[in-house]
Parts: structure tokens; sequence; C-alpha cells
């Protein structure tokens, strides 16, 4: 009878591996993972099949922590406006608090081994913040763009805002501000 697999073992493997992502990019082996999380090499592909299987994983955890943090700080019964503030305060503030996952999940958003199914997987979950976005957009100059356009353009501006504010923390409340002013004026 084959043993029961470990959630902590499994979660091992996706901690080591989103560190060494983020350290050395989507190149680190199976084997540096593994020694990375103190397991063998086999123990790996217990958990996940491939390498593809596991970086699948990694983006689609990571995907669903930044969305239920970001949607649990938008209160629903503000205006449009306000909730575009609170996104953006807890998109930046996710980001600036979590440098490595943040650093991998930008490596898996832009890779070819991440699958169809685990990217709808994650606009789905997003949906109530892609419509926020969208909602805002259809006032302004980016009305007739595609909401996926958009959309990268607010990651781009979060992410240059995480930067700034990892990068000077004394002006990280000033960045965030700066950056959603910015991000209202281009949305509405």
């Amino acid at each position: 009878m084959a043993r029961p697999l470990s959630d902590d073992r499994r979660n091992t493997i996706i901690i080591a591996a989103t560190e060494l992502i983020s350290e050395r990019g989507l190149g680190t082996s199976t084997a540096d993972i593994a020694k990375h999380a103190g397991i063998s090499n086999g123990s790996v592909f217990t958990y996940f099949e491939t390498k593809t299987d596991l970086f699948n994983a990694i983006y689609s955890e990571l995907k669903e922590e930044l969305i239920a943090t970001v949607l649990a700080a938008i209160p629903s019964d503000q205006e449009e406006k306000s909730q575009l503030r609170y996104f953006w305060s807890a998109r930046t503030q996710w980001g600036v608090t979590n440098p490595q996952k943040r650093k991998a999940l930008a490596q898996l958003h832009v890779s070819d081994k991440i699958t169809i199914v685990s990217r709808q997987a994650a606009t789905v979950s997003a949906a109530p913040i892609l419509n926020l976005i969208a909602q805002v957009a259809m006032r302004g100059t980016l009305r007739a763009a595609p909401p996926s356009y958009v959309v990268e353009l607010v990651e781009g501006m979060a992410g240059t805002t995480m930067d700034f504010m990892i990068a000077n923390p004394a002006m990280a409340e000033e960045a965030s501000q700066a950056g959603f002013d910015a991000l209202w004026r281009m949305l509405a």
C-alpha cells in the first residue's frame, strides 16, 4: 500500500521552488529544488509528475494567494474609485511584503510552461478585480482597448511602483499614492 502524500512535504517543495525560481529563474533544476527542500530528487516527482506540473502548481497557488489578499481588501459598499484604491494598496503591499513570490510569479506569468487551464482558473478567480478595472476603464481613453491589455498596463504600473517602494521604503506611502493617482488618470 502506498504511503499517503504529505501536504507539508508538498508545501516544502513549492516554497523551495518559489525561492529558487525567484533567485535563479525558471531554469533551476528539480535536483536543486529537492536539495533546497531537503528531500530526494525523486520526491519532487512523487508530488509533481513533471517540472511543468510543479510550475503550474506554484503559479496557481501564488495567483490564488494574491487574488484572495486583494479581494479581501476591497469593500463592496464603496464607489469605484475607493474600491480601486483598496485594490491598488493591497496589490502593491502584497508584492512589497512578498518579493520572492512576486518575482517568481512574474517569471511564471511570462512562461510558456503555464497552461491555459492554469491561466483560465486564475482569470475566473480574479473576475471581480478584472471587472472593477474594466468598469473604470470603460469611461477613459482605454475604453476601446482589449481588457487583457488594460490589465497588463495596470500590472506594469504596479510592478514599477512596487520596485520603487522596495528601493525607497521611506517613500513607500508617497509612491503608492502617486502610482494610484497615475492609475486613476490612465483608467478613468
